[in-house]
């Protein structure tokens, strides 16, 4: 995988490659007034989400405090850079915001955040808030003067296909996969041994600068990974983090690989199960091909089966370099559902 240097001195700055389009005005007949988000509009946001999440994958519910995390990002300028729309009941019909994360290692990454209501698709009202966040990420993009790739990145759930076609016509290109795969916990769980003397260790607050390090560098050559800022990183490990079924591999004293987990008894219900969902998985490249990653996730199995729960639940990108998606399937995990990234590069 290229250096950074390497990467920036192949191309011109993005603010030379990037032309900045005017600010798009959206316009639509049954919107009374598109206006920024405040922090006051965490729950009307909140509504919104679980709306559409309750049509679009109702095994996975978006939480209050992730609302509250994204809008209370320092990189997220509010006034500009999210949009709530209006009906004339003074309903929220849509909502939608570009977020950058500043550390930009190899990428500069504009997201594309946000739904339109279930109840108001399928009349124009998606369509004028991706040609705003295309024209707000585009903005975005000419003002960095890293000499990097740009990306505008949306992802659409394979079970809400409206949002795949609204990214397709404004010009993005479905280049990545994840399938979102479960473990039924009623079945064995293969003990693994690491051919590497390590120590699995439960998650301790200790460990987290040493695990927040060790994650960035793992994920280093994965599809647009890049590292997690402090405010990103106290997120992952905030909310409905689940020390308790997280783990860390420790090689000596260096953090060889860790595997962190959520338990959000909300999307219980919906899912039919209970059981973790296990967000990370990571062995830094001078630890892998050591069965270090496969003993980690029986810890989390073993642990969750232990304390009753059903079913773990983890994502994975289709293409992944490290050869995750064997690895699960090797553990026990079965496809489920899936989900396309889609991008427009610069």
């Amino acid at each position: 995988m290229p250096g950074p240097e390497s990467i920036e001195s192949t191309r011109p700055p993005l603010s030379e490659r990037v032309v900045a389009p005017p600010t798009y005005r959206p316009q639509h007949p049954f919107v009374a007034e598109w206006r920024p988000i405040t922090t006051d509009d965490v729950d009307t946001v909140l509504a919104v989400l679980r709306a559409s999440d309750a049509v679009d994958h109702p095994n996975y519910l978006t939480t209050r405090e992730e609302v509250e995390d994204e809008l209370g990002f320092s990189f997220l300028d509010l006034e500009r850079d999210t949009l709530l729309a209006i009906g004339h009941d003074g309903a929220a019909l849509a909502v939608g915001s570009i977020l950058e994360p500043p550390r930009q290692i190899t990428l500069v990454r504009e997201f594309l955040n946000g739904t339109v209501h279930p109840d108001h698709r399928g009349r124009g009202i998606g369509r004028e808030l991706v040609a705003w966040q295309r024209a707000r990420g585009e903005q975005k993009l000419a003002a960095v003067d890293k000499r990097l790739p740009g990306w505008l990145v949306g992802y659409a759930d394979r079970r809400a296909p409206d949002r795949e076609r609204l990214l397709t016509a404004a010009g993005f290109e479905a280049v990545r996969w994840f399938h979102t795969m479960e473990r039924d916990l009623g079945q064995p769980i293969p003990e693994v041994v690491p051919t590497e003397t390590v120590r699995i260790v439960p998650y301790a607050p200790e460990l987290a600068d040493a695990v927040h390090a060790a994650r960035d560098e793992a994920f280093l050559d994965h599809w647009g990974s890049q590292p997690l800022s402090d405010e990103q990183w106290a997120t992952l490990i905030g909310g409905t983090f689940a020390p308790e079924v997280s783990f860390v591999a420790l090689a000596g004293e260096e953090v060889a690989g860790v595997v962190l987990s959520d338990v959000n008894e909300d999307d219980w219900v919906a899912q039919g199960f209970s059981g973790p969902y296990i967000s990370t998985v990571a062995v830094t490249r001078a630890h892998r091909g050591r069965r270090i990653a496969p003993a980690l996730l029986g810890a989390v199995l073993s642990e969750s089966a232990r304390r009753g729960w059903q079913k773990a639940v983890l994502d994975v990108d289709a293409d992944n370099p490290t050869g995750a998606l064997g690895l699960y399937t090797g553990m026990g995990f079965v496809s489920t559902f899936s989900e396309t990234g889609l991008v427009r590069a610069y």
